[in-house]
């Protein structure tokens, strides 16, 4: 390989981990995410480690656990004392490019009350320059579609809405949306990366290309919308009734009960947990076909890297913020304490000489988690990875030498406080800062600890599906207090440490790595 060195960091959103066809998920044409897995290594246990968007990009990009980076919900600021991946790449000397969004709100202590920034969603992370950012306002992507001689209608978001009426009980996502294949955002974000990536004449670059999809409003322009049979879709993990799903949790019953389906596809009446296996299907074929729609896009990209002779400098990492529900235990979106949440998809392809050894690889039993996407691409970059990060490179797995000492469980988080959009906290009755639950789970076992509900424990072996909680199951006792001072352990290895190397000496500023 040249001295040259380049990253693709591809952050797709809302993308359940297991559906890649290289997981098994045969029924997905994906043919360019298949090439890549062909050429790097796809990893079956990694997950996010907080949800919603916010949270898991915000341990993304800065290889926090959310115990430590507080960036605990959409809205919720992120700290300005922690550095971040754009940030370090500016200090080894690359542009840390992005296309998309990040979902970051900024310190309030950085700057006023009357900062436009608070009246949105998220802004662009400190440290990244857009080169085509969708949020906050999606300006930029309305001003090209109108650009095309699209007109576009008074409300804007609009676009999205589906062609026709609704017929049967599929809802909105049976119908293509309006906007033309040719001017969806998935389109338009593929535009503004290979514009950049034109400009940069053979320097070195940094590239965060980001998607909004497979995220909702699950609408998908023609062909797309029709590319997947509903009839064939895998039917939804729950239990026999929304109500008999609800007894598992107070959580899950507020989430069961509160989530409506019109938050993600036009048409729908009533809330998340009253579609039909039919409605879940449409729904599902949808969302595949937004997966396909992205799979495309990326295909015209990694055209353009072999055409102009890059591909083989140039480390890919396929990822995601966050999983999706899906119908799956009567829930849509992201929330909650369930792996069809957390668990999202890993792909790297290290062009080195040393990984042709593990090319079209899966690793199979480790766990992998998101905060190792900042130390992954740092360590390829030779640049240092900051102390703050409590991920580590995946680099070894792609060289065919796994750590000895990898972790042996994956965790995550999730905050449930009142946010404008969600009131779980009142319904529950928790103090604000008592809003919080936090995951270990191996092979075996899954315990789920909250900080002022009861506790869930799963036997993954023999109740794969999540149904049975044995916190209180006599039988299982030893099993949970084991879980529950891994969890322990857990916090104690990982809480913030950026100043805990250093130490005052009689001979001065001393400085430990480890």
């Amino acid at each position: 390989m040249s001295k040259r060195k380049n990253v693709l960091l591809i952050v797709v959103d809302q993308w359940r981990g297991e559906l890649l066809p290289k997981l098994g998920a045969r029924f997905l044409r994906t043919p360019n995410i298949d090439r890549l897995c062909a050429e790097g290594v796809t990893f079956r246990h990694h997950y996010t480690q907080a949800v919603p968007c916010g949270p898991g990009r915000a341990s993304l990009l800065t290889g926090q656990y959310m115990m430590n980076h507080r960036a605990v919900q959409n809205t919720i600021p992120l700290d300005a004392r922690f550095t971040n991946l754009a940030h370090e790449l500016r200090k080894g000397g690359y542009d840390a490019a992005l296309v998309g969004y990040t979902t970051t709100t900024p310190d309030p202590r950085t700057t006023g009350r009357d900062d436009p920034r608070f009246l949105v969603l998220g802004d662009i992370m400190d440290g990244f320059r857009p080169v085509g950012a969708f949020e906050p306002y999606r300006d930029a992507y309305f001003g090209w579609v109108d650009s095309q001689g699209y007109k576009l209608p008074e409300n804007r978001d609009e676009i999205w809405l589906p062609e026709g009426s609704a017929t049967g009980e599929t809802g909105a996502t049976a119908r293509p949306s309006r906007i033309p294949k040719e001017l969806s955002d998935t389109a338009w974000f593929t535009e503004r990366a290979l514009s950049y990536l034109r400009g940069r004449a053979g320097k070195p670059w940094f590239l965060h290309l980001g998607y909004y999809r497979p995220h909702p409003p699950f609408i998908a322009p023609a062909p797309y919308h029709a590319m997947y049979d509903p009839r064939d879709m895998p039917l939804p993990v729950r239990a026999a009734s929304a109500a008999e799903e609800a007894k598992q949790h107070p959580l899950l019953r507020y989430y069961v009960e509160n989530i409506k389906q019109s938050s993600f596809f036009q048409d729908g009446q009533s809330v998340g947990s009253a579609m039909s296996e039919a409605q879940v299907r449409q729904m599902r074929a949808t969302y595949y076909g937004l997966m396909s729609e992205i799979d495309d896009q990326l295909g015209r990209v990694f055209d353009f890297l072999k055409q102009t002779g890059q591909w083989e400098d140039t480390l890919i990492v396929f990822t995601c913020d966050h999983g999706e529900q899906l119908g799956d235990h009567h829930l849509l979106g992201k929330i909650g304490y369930f792996d069809e949440s957390y668990r999202i998809p890993l792909i790297v392809r290290d062009p080195a000489a040393e990984a042709n050894g593990t090319r079209g690889g899966v690793v199979e039993r480790h766990f992998t988690e998101t905060i190792d996407t900042m130390p992954t691409i740092l360590e390829w970059l030779e640049l240092g990875v900051p102390r703050q990060c409590d991920g580590r490179s995946v680099l070894p797995f792609c060289h065919g030498a796994p750590p000895k000492d990898w972790r042996t469980e994956a965790h995550y988080e999730f905050d449930f406080r009142d946010l404008h959009y969600s009131q779980p906290e009142s319904a529950l009755g928790v103090p604000m800062d008592r809003c919080g639950l936090a995951v270990v789970q191996d092979h075996d076992y899954k315990y789920v600890h909250f900080a002022a509900l009861p506790p869930l424990f799963f036997d993954l072996k023999a109740d794969p599906g999540q149904f049975i909680n044995r916190a209180e199951d006599p039988a299982y006792a030893a099993k949970v207090r084991h879980y529950a001072q891994k969890m322990l352990d857990w916090r104690l290895s990982f809480a913030e440490r950026t100043l805990t190397g250093y130490r005052a000496t009689p001979g001065g500023l001393d400085i430990r790595a480890a």
